[in-house]
């Protein structure tokens, strides 16, 4: 028997192409095949082997390892991840971790011989970064950093009520209440020296932290750029004032720490809102079970779940791990982990998988090989895909890399050349200083978070939450995007879509088919819409049986039977040609042709299935635009997927694809440009994590956390606001980015020939932060929900 290509399974019914060389197992396998690197896979949709990682030793003896995830508080860029894996490195014990800024955690693989698992925390907090088994409640850290807030505008009020009153008027020419170059001038700026160190040490502690570490790191950030002028400032001042000097910029030190400190504090208390509005949705993965032993049940955690144990599972609960039916029959609902719209039914001695949904009835599965569930492994493979893409970097931190070394190229030139102009050392040290501390990113420092606080703020507006910021700078260069269908372009609903049945017909199968509690049986009892008039009361029925492929009971006197076409036949029921024609057209569509007969014959057909939301398509076609490539991925058969090709707004259909495949199909979309992935279940995780832009619609939690923004209202027509928002706020960043280094270009040229004073660097720094916070307040141009004709880039 061949082999696939792909995943190396068994190919009864090898599947093929001409432009495709190899044979494969499904149409899944064929199209990951050609759209990725066919090395570059670690599992397939029949293997649950999981994916390896950057650092993995192949030499450690894995049984003596364990995993741990972690989350950690107080990173925020690139540098951050790299401390905490620099300090994981350097601890025994610990063999590896990846930490992650874009979701505050880490995976920690470590020596449980030498480590428990509650030690791991205490190890990877340093340096003012804090690590916690679970998510740390976040009001402490908001009172804290309110604290720091609080302290550090009261000592900078008073230094700059004595810059108002006693400095700023000696500058302008006049004079201040006090001469600063007598005893009592003296103590005045010693008290605002001190008054400054509160602000600096306090207030602005988390800056320096980030600032120390992207010197330990070697990656110049933003907060070494704003750390950098504050500091600079500060032992300039100091060092003027041990000398009795009384041109200080103890102002610079608090005007910066203070306005970038409010910004990023903006920007968290946003963001806040968002991840608040995230905690309502559901956690599908499952901690305990019922385990059943010598008759009796008990509740245990699923850790501790053995291969062949036995473990209970009710209608509307998830099945714990992957396992065998070993008592029972139900429908069971798959589409969380498979993507497949129809329930299936599994009975004794068939495989179920951790994650589904029993949707009715009761099951005893017995515990596989593994131990393990399904929709775990999709978490691993979720966190594996997104932990080893490194995150985002703002723009101001890749602007900061080349501008701080710049920066300080500048200052030692203007020493160097003032010294050797025959300019005494003090003069040409305070030249190389003014240009370190005009250089003040106070208006850098301002100009991304605030525009992203703006953005944030206006997503919340419309249910749209933002979860990684690097969109705006991704979104609006998409060029293909991918779409899962069921639950996305489909309402991930059954409902009744045809029927061939009088009112009779369908007084009798609401009568039978409310006593089930198959999705097909709810949906024909809710439907209302396509019955037709008649008289006669609601019919009730008895002597209620449920059967493998149906239910049967007595109405009115006669047996009614309501279920699979093919099961009415084998019991003996006639279903003429007309009807036997719709049933089998409905099954090509991957529909659910419920047949409704009594007295010998089918009397009846009610078509059963998943349909396309209304704005569906018209969305597709107004984010085609611009040259946009629409790819639907689906785990749908064939039959299911075919009607979508007929859309002029899909240009691609791939069906029959597994969750491990749609991560692959995404990786090689990535090859030819930037992808955006919709999806809403907990099978589209990896796919989501693996996009340059992933959007989780109406979502499952695993879907929300792995994707950069979530849409809170099952309405396909916020999606395109989301490309519109990514523009509008890009532009934001960018004027605001052109406005600081506007100040800039001004203020480095004065300072490099001598012509700077600590007047026009206050003035200049409030007027160049004033225009920031301006405007970023402006509302941001966002278009309609509603899908026009195109968007622009």
């Amino acid at each position: 028997m061949p082999t696939c290509t792909y995943c190396d399974a068994p190919t009864d019914a090898p599947v093929t192409a001409e432009d495709v060389d190899g044979v494969f197992c499904c149409s899944g396998c064929l199209e990951a095949h050609r759209v990725a690197d066919p090395d570059a896979h670690d599992a397939c949709c029949h293997h649950g082997d999981g994916h390896g990682h950057a650092g993995h030793d192949p030499d450690r003896d894995t049984d003596e390892t364990e995993t741990a995830f972690l989350h950690v508080r107080g990173m925020h860029c690139t540098s951050c991840e790299d401390f905490i894996e620099t300090v994981a490195a350097s601890t025994d014990g610990i063999h590896e971790a990846e930490a992650s800024y874009a979701s505050d955690m880490a995976k920690v693989a470590y020596d449980p011989s030498r480590h428990h698992e509650s030690d791991l925390p205490a190890l990877l907090s340093q340096a003012g970064y804090e690590a916690h088994l679970t998510a740390p409640e976040d009001e402490t850290a908001d009172q804290n950093t309110a604290a720091r807030l609080v302290f550090g505008g009261f000592f900078g009020m008073m230094v700059m009520v004595v810059y108002i009153v006693l400095l700023y008027p000696v500058h302008l020419g006049g004079e201040g209440l006090v001469d600063l170059s007598t005893e009592g001038g003296t103590y005045v700026l010693a008290n605002v020296w001190a008054f400054t160190t509160f602000v600096l040490l306090v207030t602005g502690w988390p800056t320096l932290r980030g600032a120390a570490v992207s010197l330990r790191v070697l990656q110049p950030n933003m907060d070494l750029l704003v750390g950098l002028a504050a500091v600079s400032a500060y032992l300039y001042s100091g060092g003027a004032v041990l000398m009795g000097q009384t041109d200080v910029y103890f102002d610079v030190t608090v005007v910066i720490i203070m306005a970038v400190s409010l910004g990023h504090y903006y920007e968290d208390r946003v963001k806040r809102r968002a991840t608040d509005l995230l905690s309502t949705l559901t956690r599908e993965q499952v901690d305990e079970a019922r385990r059943v032993s010598e008759g009796a049940t008990e509740t245990v955690a699923v850790d501790d779940l053995e291969p062949g144990d036995r473990v209970q599972v009710r209608a509307g609960e998830r099945v714990p791990v992957d396992g065998t039916v070993a008592e029972g029959r139900a429908a069971v609902d798959e589409s969380l982990v498979t993507g497949e719209s129809l329930p299936v039914t599994r009975a004794e001695g068939d495989d179920v998988i951790g994650g589904a949904v029993v949707t009715n009835n009761a099951l005893t599965v017995e515990v596989g090989a593994a131990a393990e569930s399904t929709l775990d492994r999709l978490v691993n493979l979720m966190w594996n895909i997104q932990s080893s893409q490194p995150g985002a970097q703002r723009v101001a931190d890749r602007i900061a890399a080349v501008f701080v070394p710049l920066v300080l190229v500048l200052a030692a030139v203007a020493f160097g050349w003032q010294w050797a102009s025959g300019a005494p050392a003090a003069t040409a040290l305070l030249t190389g200083l003014s240009v370190l501390i005009v250089s003040c990113p106070c208006a850098l420092g301002l100009a991304t978070p605030l525009a992203v606080a703006s953005g944030l703020r206006t997503a919340l507006e419309r249910g749209i939450v933002i979860r990684d910021v690097s969109l705006f700078e991704t979104a609006p260069d998409v060029d293909t995007l991918a779409v899962d269908k069921t639950g996305t372009l489909t309402t991930g609903a059954m409902q009744v879509v045809d029927a061939a049945a009088d009112a009779a017909t369908w007084r009798r199968a609401r009568a039978v088919e409310q006593h089930a509690a198959h999705p097909v049986a709810r949906a024909i009892v809710e439907d209302g819409e396509r019955v037709p008039a008649g008289d006669g009361a609601p019919a009730r029925a008895t002597d209620v049986r449920s059967r493998p492929r149906g239910v049967e009971g007595r109405v009115d006197g006669d047996r009614v039977r309501v279920g699979h076409p093919e099961w009415l036949r084998t019991e003996g029921l006639r279903m003429d040609d007309t009807l036997a024609e719709r049933a089998e057209a409905a099954q090509e569509n991957a529909q659910v042709p419920v047949a409704v007969g009594w007295d010998g014959a089918v009397q009846g057909l009610i078509v059963v299935g998943d349909t396309l939301r209304d704005e569906g398509l018209a969305v597709m076609d107004a984010l085609r635009g611009d040259a946009r490539e629409v790819v639907v991925i689906t785990g749908d058969s064939t039959a299911a997927a075919r009607p979508l090709r007929e859309h002029d707004a899909i240009d691609r259909v791939i069906a029959e694809v597994q969750p491990a495949e749609k991560s692959d199909l995404v990786r090689g979309l990535r090859d030819a440009g930037t992808v955006a992935m919709i999806g809403d279940g907990s099978n589209d995780a990896p796919a989501l994590a693996e996009a340059d832009v992933g959007i989780a619609f109406g979502p499952t939690a695993l879907a929300a956390d792995s994707a950069d923004v979530v849409i809170l209202r099952g309405d396909l027509t916020h999606i395109p606001a989301v490309f519109s928002l990514a523009r509008a706020a890009r532009r934001r960043i960018r004027q605001n980015l052109a406005w600081a280094f506007l100040y800039n270009a001004v203020a480095i040229p004065l300072a490099l020939v001598g012509l700077i004073n600590p007047l026009f660097a206050a003035l200049a720094m409030a007027a160049s932060s004033l225009g920031v916070v301006g405007n970023s307040a402006r509302s941001l141009p966002v278009a309609d929900s509603r899908p026009t004709d195109g968007n622009e880039k």
